[in-house]
């Protein structure tokens, strides 16, 4: 089951290839796009001429391939594939539901590529870097750490942002985001291990969370965001970062001060020990366990890189159960190819990761892949003076340095640059999510075309569902092995850093492209019905947790978990018309 799933998604890609280098024979001409547009009333219609996407399932089957292919609005800026043109130009339109479930399952992949990426290459080597840096616990866990699980959130934002079109999924992404992990995750934190929340750092997040809420409502208001807008945004996050570092070096300074026997009970803040301890259980990737020689004497060069190279422990494998088997059946292609093109650099192992021939490769492919992934790869394909391509000369240097250090080092020790991997493993496992995070984006927007959906509505749902489901399951564990204060703070910090830096830098990013302001075109009602859930929830746990003494109980889980199914049941009714404002 699990291999036909995964042969799937790669025939999905095939097909889409295919179209790559098929003829335009079937296009029709300029004027036939004059002629379909004729058919719409005018709402359906903008003052430009370009008709709603949206409005191509109206249309007589043999019209839809010319629609998508003349109509500026369905035209995809980024990405490799172009999901809409497949879908009405190479499936008949009685294999309209076959199209659509291929696409679930390559969207569902996307997801997986996108959460062991994250997970497996992105963080550590932010883990690495800050190590490098000697950067503080707090000062990490707010910054690098944060960037790291909320890694694909940021990722959808930007890429979101990009295209005005796409502008909703974003806002719809990272509210609906904070309306799951305040409601869905905070309320199965109390159901499975209810516990006493820490008073200080709960209101300050949840005050944060509040004001970071309220300047993007602003921002809805205004209909833009400007220069200093976006700007303001990043800064109230570093305000938020110092106000965490200055909190807590307080607290603990206050501790030391302290000659008074602590109370009995769970602290506010864990100690360094614990810290690191469950850190190290939930969010690290043990490369020992999985990669650890089976023969004790040395290895040779060709030894170290097939195993550096080989995604699966066979006696791991032996041992699991079988929904794991399943699963890492779908991450075997995806993991072989991040181990090939993302070096991890690991600073707790003795030889800190070092794979002498495999990141001598690493030299020559992650470079490559940088240019090749950078803009769907319009900047490896350039051709210098015309006659050069780009990509070719990333591969000769890379060449001439992966074969310096390959004479330079020795496979039992690192060289004293071995850091400088953990930067090159950050970027490369950023484009990576960065490609995965296109592809996202391009199918939820296809599916709201043919499902009539609009883009909030498919970012409060299935793009925050996707791009949450790791902190669900990374919180609940957290929560049932005896750290449920830690997972329930994960749930205000993580989403403030979100929800500032996604909105802030994304509309940065378009100011830097020349535009003087990001103009924001909420769809209608939805987003304050989003916006006003939201706040909702923030006010709900402000008033009633420092109530109830700060004493999260599963009847309070519940009543979280109702207000989420309540939000989506108003959500869905808003979206097809059943619930509109009445005009004058």
């Amino acid at each position: 089951m699990a291999r036909g799933l995964l042969n799937v998604s790669w025939v999905l890609s095939l097909l889409y290839v295919l179209q790559m280098v098929e003829t335009v024979s079937g296009a029709r001409a300029p004027s036939a796009g004059a002629h379909i547009r004729s058919q719409f009333p005018a709402s359906a219609v903008s003052q430009t001429g370009v008709v709603d996407c949206r409005e191509v399932c109206g249309l007589n089957a043999s019209d839809r391939c010319a629609f998508v292919r003349t109509n500026p609005d369905c035209c995809s800026d980024g990405g490799y594939l172009d999901y809409l043109e497949g879908i009405f130009c190479h499936f008949p339109a009685r294999l309209l539901p076959l199209a659509i479930t291929l696409y679930a399952f390559w969207l569902l992949y996307l997801f997986l590529i996108l959460g062991v990426t994250a997970a497996k290459f992105f963080c550590p080597n932010l883990s690495a870097i800050s190590t490098t840096l000697k950067l503080s616990h707090n000062v990490a866990g707010v910054t690098f750490l944060a960037f790291g699980n909320g890694a694909p959130d940021i990722f959808s934002a930007l890429v979101a942002f990009s295209d005005p079109r796409t502008a909703g999924l974003a806002f719809g992404a990272l509210f609906g985001a904070g309306v799951l992990v305040t409601t869905v995750v905070a309320g199965g934190i109390a159901l499975l291990r209810p516990f006493s929340a820490a008073s200080r750092p709960f209101l300050r997040d949840v005050v944060f969370y509040m004001a970071a809420a309220l300047l993007i409502f602003t921002a809805l208001y205004r209909g833009r965001v400007t220069l200093a807008w976006a700007l303001g945004y990043l800064g109230f996050y570093v305000f938020y970062v110092v106000t965490v570092v200055v909190c807590t070096w307080i607290y603990q300074w206050q501790r030391r001060r302290s000659l008074v026997c602590s109370m009995p009970g769970t602290p506010e803040i864990l100690s360094d020990s614990e810290e690191e301890r469950v850190s190290s259980n939930t969010n690290s990737y043990d490369y020992g366990e999985e990669y650890r020689p089976l023969l004790l004497y040395p290895e040779t060069t060709a030894q170290i890189l097939v195993r550096a190279l080989n995604p699966l422990d066979y006696r791991k494998w032996r041992t699991k159960p079988m929904y794991w088997r399943v699963l890492k059946v779908f991450k075997l292609p995806v993991e072989f190819l991040l181990l090939l093109t993302v070096p991890v650099m690991d600073p707790d192992k003795e030889d800190r990761n070092w794979k002498r021939p495999l990141n001598c490769l690493h030299l020559v492919i992650s470079p490559l892949f940088l240019t090749l992934t950078l803009q769907s790869g319009a900047y490896g394909v350039y051709e210098i003076g015309g006659l050069f391509p780009v990509w070719a000369v990333v591969v000769i240097a890379g060449t001439a340095l992966a074969a310096v250090t390959f004479f330079a080092t020795s496979n039992s020790e690192p060289p004293r640059f071995h850091w400088l991997f953990a930067f090159l493993g950050f970027l490369t496992s950023a484009l990576w999510i960065n490609a995965a995070a296109t592809e996202v984006v391009n199918i939820l927007r296809s599916l709201g075309v043919v499902f009539r959906l609009s883009n909030t509505v498919l970012g409060l749902t299935l793009l925050a569902w996707g791009n949450s489901i790791g902190d669900v399951f990374s919180d609940f564990t957290l929560a049932r092995q005896g750290y449920p204060r830690m997972a329930f703070s994960a749930c205000f910090g993580g989403i403030i850093f979100n929800m500032l830096v996604g909105v802030g830098l994304g509309c940065l990013l378009q100011i830097s492209r020349g535009h003087m302001e990001v103009k924001l075109e909420p769809d209608g009602l939805l987003v304050w019905v989003l916006a006003g859930t939201l706040g909702l929830s923030l006010v709900c746990s402000l008033v009633l947790v420092p109530l109830q003494c700060f004493q999260l109980s599963r009847a309070y889980g519940c009543c979280l978990l109702l207000l989420y199914l309540t939000f989506l049941v108003v959500a869905l009714l808003t979206e097809f018309g059943v619930i509109h404002l009445k005009t004058v």
